[in-house]
């Protein structure tokens, strides 16, 4: 047993389990597998999630799991801990089980409905009492018998459910017939053929069980994300140990261990690639479509596909602490936690089954007292005890969740959490870091001005001082080289000059490359670039200046910037075109936050703010009642993802970053952020649609089984299509995809 730690943000919670719970079938289970564990020395938070049958527990201090589990025991429900990295597990055989279920119920109901059928076209005609008892007992006391077992569990519970409904519902109207068979087999009756129910108990079971197997069905789609991860998991590897190669279980491959990649597998673990090229497909894991080049010395993930080329990888992460999994663990949590808007219908699932129950006792005593028919009094009872369901109302969100967040994972967009998922929906404004998250992030050469030789000879005279730094600018110089092709040359006496730059000599000449300041202490006249330089500064670039010394003689400027990322520009656009207000919040220099600002179109620039600041920055735009996102990439962003109403964090930043956030674009490009913010709205609608209906669906059809307009076999019908209707609806995200796919 593994226990995970929580964020820092909720400073009285130590631990956190998650349960796998069986046989829950309505929201009203929910409630009452909440108020089980919440009763429990040492918990401080439960949320159970209908659509994935999954409890998640905070705890303040450590408890035995086997309390956990006894208290859920005696609630009625079976539990066990969640496996995190179990593989996906086949439920085909228990498919194929209901599946057949319903074809037996609907082969013994259907002689019975056969009458009702052939009526309208003026056949008259009816089984047997007898034959009718035959029919329906095994309907109701075999393929029914889950409805008893779990409606037991819930009266010793003190509590009630949608299977104690059905129970209860059926029995009478089976009960009311096995009545008037015994009547009619009296002397008193022997000649008399009294209408029976029995048709009404076995249609509305084998209904109630069709819609639970298409439930089951659905919601097994709706799960759809979370194993098309789990499935990437590569069950061995390939791994080289003393020079021979051996298929180890992926269990058994450690960190540091090489591991080899041939063309056409799924990358095995997480790891720097020390040998051979490639193209590796990581659209299931970034949502990026098109494969990358991955080469000596960069990252691969564990669950990708390598295209053509043979990779020796040193491994990097193994089991939990992969990239994957650590995406499957951000889906699951989110998938099974319980949006703000839920709570509401908590507590009316709390009183549901009660009121229920109520109503049909009026009605039954109404009815009887109306009409002194007590078999319509009862048929109409029942009629309400079928119709009433709170599997709507218990799916109608984790269901638009599921897939919301399922889809999103797809393209690359990391819902941590439901709340974050349906506070984004609200967002009006969206603030950006600048560095690392509308930039690259890392400074390059963007213009280069000579006074005397040609751009490349300035080129190859700066890599060669600058060749072996790995300081940011000399790393820029030596990308501009390589991408020109320029062979540096042959350096000695390189001498760093800290806070200046650096000195070297090449070809027996000395030379200088490094600030103003520096070329004002050799006494070099710069009055040739000195506009070229102010104009660069004056947009926040940083300049470099390189001289030969003896005599001192200018030979060119470096303009370094950090480039704006290809969809930065659009990324703003898409949001404005949704009325969200864009705010650039940066800590550089007001000229280089404008530059990068003014030329992405961005409604508001704040330069010059200290990380501790920004937090500041952020409270002052919510006060004034926008919700507000914060995106961003670095450390110093992680106190203003914390402080937004919604975190969006870009994965190319740093770990703090991500935990601090509610959403993770995998892929660390900008336009991601309005993609999240659609696909918030589009699920927050879904949840708004589910809900509607699902009140809807009660607070009209209880009426009309209690005022006696509904059978109970077109009840049954309902109930079963209103759960079905919701899943469906739900399932409708997966058609979503971001702007341009």
């Amino acid at each position: 047993m593994q226990f995970t730690s929580k964020s820092q943000h909720s400073p009285k919670l130590a631990y956190s389990l998650s349960f796998d719970i069986e046989g829950m079938s309505c929201a009203s289970c929910v409630g009452r597998v909440e108020k089980a564990l919440r009763g429990i020395d040492g918990v401080l938070e439960v949320e159970v999630n209908l659509a994935t049958e999954k409890a998640e527990v905070q705890l303040v201090r450590e408890v035995a799991v086997s309390t956990l589990l006894n208290s859920l025991a005696k609630a009625g429900y079976t539990a066990h801990l969640h496996a995190e990295n179990a593989p996906v597990q086949n439920t085909d055989a228990s498919q194929r089980q209901d599946a057949m279920a319903v074809v037996a119920a609907a082969a013994l109901s259907l002689p019975l409905l056969l009458p009702m059928l052939l009526e309208p076209f003026g056949v008259h005609w009816m089984l047997p009492g007898v034959w009718q008892f035959a029919l329906a007992t095994p309907v109701q006391c075999w393929l029914g018998a889950r409805f008893y077992v779990a409606g037991w569990k819930a009266i010793r519970a003190g509590a009630g459910n949608m299977d104690l409904l059905v129970a209860l519902g059926t029995s009478a109207a089976y009960g009311l017939s096995v009545y008037l068979l015994i009547q009619a087999l009296t002397a008193q009756h022997a000649h008399s053929m009294p209408h029976y129910y029995f048709e009404a108990s076995a249609v509305v079971i084998t209904l109630v069980r069709l819609g639970k197997w298409l439930e089951s069905r659905a919601k097994r789609q709706t799960a759809a994300a979370i194993q098309a991860l789990q499935k990437l998991r590569p069950e061995s590897a390939l791994v080289r140990r003393d020079g021979v190669d051996m298929v180890v279980a992926i269990e058994q491959v450690g960190v540091g261990d090489l591991v080899v990649m041939r063309p056409g597998e799924r990358i095995a673990v997480d790891g720097i690639i020390l040998e051979g090229s490639s193209h590796v497909d990581e659209s299931l894991i970034t949502g990026e479509s098109l494969a990358v080049a991955r080469s000596i010395g960069e990252h691969v993930t564990g669950g990708a596909i390598n295209a053509e080329g043979l990779l020796v990888l040193r491994t990097t992460a193994i089991g939990a602490e992969t990239t994957l999994s650590r995406i499957i663990r951000l889906v699951d949590h989110a998938q099974s936690a319980k949006a703000p808007i839920q709570h509401l219908v908590d507590k009316v699932s709390a009183i549901f089954v009660p009121v229920v129950l109520l109503i049909a006792l009026v009605t039954l005593a109404g009815w009887w007292f109306v009409s002194g028919d007590l078999e319509l009094a009862i048929i109409n009872a029942v009629a309400v005890l079928v119709i009433a369901c709170p599997c709507a109302l218990g799916l109608a969100t984790p269901a638009a969740i599921m897939v919301g967040t399922g889809v999103a994972a797809q393209y690359g967009i990391l819902i941590k959490d439901a709340q974050a998922l349906e506070i984004a929906h609200s967002v009006g404004t969206v603030v950006f870091d600048k560095t690392g998250t509308l930039t690259v992030g890392k400074p390059s050469i963007v213009d280069l001005f000579t006074v005397a030789g040609s751009r490349a000879d300035l080129l190859q005279l700066a890599a060669t001082l600058q060749n072996g730094s790995q300081h940011p600018l000399a790393r820029a110089v030596m990308e501009a080289a390589g991408a020109a092709s320029i062979t540096p040359l042959s350096a000695t006496h390189i001498t760093a000059l800290p806070g200046r730059g650096l000195a070297g000599r090449i070809n027996g000449v000395d030379y200088r490359l490094g600030s103003t300041r520096l070329m004002e202490e050799l006494g070099v006249d710069l009055h040739d670039l000195q506009p070229r330089a102010s104009a660069m500064e004056n947009e926040g670039k940083s300049i470099a200046w390189l001289a030969a010394v003896e005599p001192n003689q200018l030979l060119g400027l470096f303009a370094f910037g950090d480039q704006i990322k290809p969809d930065a520009a659009l990324a703003v656009q898409r949001l404005q075109a949704l009325g969200i207000q864009t705010v650039l919040l940066s800590g550089d220099n007001q000229g280089s936050a404008d530059a990068v600002g003014h030329a992405l179109g961005i409604d508001r620039i704040i330069a010059q703010v200290l990380p501790a600041d920004k937090v500041d920055k952020i409270n002052a735009l919510k006060q004034a009642g926008q919700r507000v996102a914060m995106v961003g990439d670095g450390i110093n962003d992680a106190p203003a993802l914390a402080a937004a109403d919604v975190g969006i964090a870009m994965s190319t930043g740093t770990d703090v970053a991500m935990q601090a956030a509610g959403i993770t674009l995998m892929r660390g490009n900008p336009a991601l952020v309005a993609d999240a913010i659609d696909i918030s709205r589009r699920t927050y609608h879904k949840i708004r649609q589910n809900l509607f209906w699902a009140f809807v669906y009660n607070l009209v059809c209880i009426p009309l089984a209690a005022l006696g307009m509904l059978n109970p076999m077109v009840a049954g019908a309902a109930m079963a299509l209103s759960s079905v209707s919701v899943i469906s609806n739900a399932l409708l995200l997966r058609r979503w995809k971001p702007a341009g796919r």
